[in-house]
């Protein structure tokens, strides 16, 4: 399977609002978050999909291996 670029104006639209998808970046990678109970409607406590987490992430009280349970579906181009 061949991994797309996505711009970060394309992954906005995956917010779980515009459009069924519920992605997030970090990292340069693009994670299909639509499964997780926790993105419900596009949401994980104060931060929205279809963003960048990767400056958030210091702030979770979880380190990035929760990204290892999402399939990368993308790479953020700038």
């Amino acid at each position: 399977m061949e991994i797309k670029s996505y711009t970060p104006s394309q992954l906005a639209l995956r917010n779980g609002q515009d459009r069924p998808e519920i992605w997030v970046a970090y990292q340069g990678r693009i994670y299909d978050v639509t499964s997780s109970r926790l993105w419900k409607n596009g949401m994980h406590y104060e931060h929205w999909a279809g963003q960048d987490l990767t400056n958030e992430l210091p702030d979770a009280p979880h380190t990035e291996k929760v990204f290892e349970k999402f399939s990368v579906i993308g790479i953020l181009s700038s």
